[in-house]
């Protein structure tokens, strides 16, 4: 390895990204603390911000290191599609004809199991829709399950210690869910065109092992849950009927099946980025002229994500310098385990992304570096691009708005393992 100077001050700007994103409790409370610069301490607080904000700080350096038309080439050298995709994705996904719809079939589709209807839906969200996410994409499918999660069980009267337990097993079922095709998991999505890997082969060779892992990890959380779920059932508390509460007036259904065919527009065309944007300015424009069919936009939550996911995009690409010769020094059976670890920091899709670079790889290497790479997907909120719909939608369910990592981390360690056992052992 010879790094340049600005590969040296990029890694060490992302460890201290990466320092700062489990960190973000400790400015919460200096803005407690001292309220004269609550403001500043808040932004900083937040996990969304993290990435963008180093990635500026990066700027800054590359602008004295470089000058400016080496700095802004640098940056125009990045692929933002992933970013503006789950901007569009977020916005629509959660938009209320679309969220009324799923919920409305998750309360019917509830009802006709043999279960309490809290868990029916509770394991609905957990095993249905992360499988769904291989059709609609991840990032569309953590948005509808984390709102109706949100709205229909961690609203209410549960323990911390079960609302950590359902998003760590969310998240970790989101990311192994996705790999049932070729085109829905980003770093599935990174490999398939390379290594010639089609939807059949996904599903003949990830797809089954991550449903088996999905419902283990889904039956884990309801046993563990158990004792809330009854205390819940006890109270005699009633299901929402929408998963936003809203006052505005019903939707038709016509209206409802137009917004379902934007929805599957944005997700048919996810990688072309002006038809993407063009139908969702189109849905903007809908939104804008039948104002009483909407709820609140989630624009500010998915603009917060797209400005993490961006300036993940920044401070990964000069990254390779020690992330390929590290890959490149494991065995398959050790990359696995590498795979599984490593994305917990870097991001799954960019884990992959560096393998595909790498010529002559046998199968095996490339079947466990995937592998590893989606099982690890839960471990920390930039592990999987899909995680911060999910924290912006599902954070205000916790103290002080606060997504702790380490109990996010304590929390999905048992999940991760099912979906690493079910990887490498069937």
């Amino acid at each position: 390895m010879n790094p340049s100077l600005p590969q040296i001050i990029a890694t060490i700007i992302f460890a201290l990204a990466l320092i700062h994103t489990f960190s973000t409790s400790f400015f919460e409370r200096l803005a407690h603390r001292q309220p004269k610069h609550a403001g500043i301490y808040h932004l900083l607080g937040e996990v969304e911000i993290v990435f963008g904000f180093w990635a500026g700080v990066l700027f800054v350096f590359l602008l004295a290191i470089q000058g400016r038309s080496e700095a802004a080439n640098y940056l125009n050298s990045r692929n933002y599609t992933e970013p503006l995709f789950v901007f569009v994705i977020m916005i629509v996904a959660s938009s209320r004809p679309i969220l009324d719809w799923v919920n409305t079939a998750t309360l019917s589709l509830a009802q006709r199991l043999p279960l309490p209807p809290l868990v029916a839906i509770y394991s609905l969200c957990l095993i249905a829709l992360p499988l769904l996410g291989s059709l609609i994409t991840e990032p569309a499918a953590m948005t509808l399950a984390a709102l109706i999660l949100g709205q229909q069980v961690l609203a209410r009267r549960v323990s911390l210690r079960f609302k950590y337990l359902t998003i760590a097993v969310l998240f970790v079922n989101i990311s192994i869910g996705g790999t049932l095709t070729s085109f829905a998991a980003p770093p599935v999505l990174m490999v398939a065109r390379t290594w010639e890997w089609n939807s059949a082969f996904m599903f003949m060779h990830f797809g089954y092992k991550a449903i088996l892992a999905i419902v283990i990890n889904t039956l884990f959380a309801v046993v563990l849950g158990w004792r809330e779920f009854k205390q819940l059932s006890t109270s005699k508390t009633q299901l929402a009927s929408s998963a936003q509460p809203s006052t505005n007036a019903a939707v038709p259904f016509r209206f409802s099946i137009l917004h379902m065919f934007l929805l599957l527009g944005i997700i048919f065309f996810a990688h072309d980025v002006p038809v993407f944007i063009g139908i969702f300015l189109l849905f903007m424009g809908l939104a804008t002229a039948y104002p009483q069919y909407q709820n609140r936009l989630m624009l500010r939550e998915a603009l917060l994500v797209a400005f993490f996911l961006g300036g993940l995009v920044v401070l990964g690409g000069l990254q390779s310098w020690w992330l390929q010769p590290l890959l490149l020094s494991l065995s398959p059976q050790e990359v696995f385990l590498g795979a599984t670890l490593l994305t917990g920091i870097t991001d799954n899709a960019a884990l992959t992304y560096l393998g595909s670079l790498i010529p002559g790889l046998s199968d095996s290497f490339k079947y466990f570096l995937v592998a590893g790479a989606v099982a690890g997907g839960g471990l920390t909120v930039i592990a999987n691009a899909p995680n911060l719909p999910g924290l912006a939608i599902l954070r205000s369910h916790f103290p002080d708005n606060t997504v702790k990592a380490s109990g996010l981390l304590g929390a999905a360690i048992i999940p991760t393992i099912v979906a690493a056992m079910a990887f490498y052992f069937l």
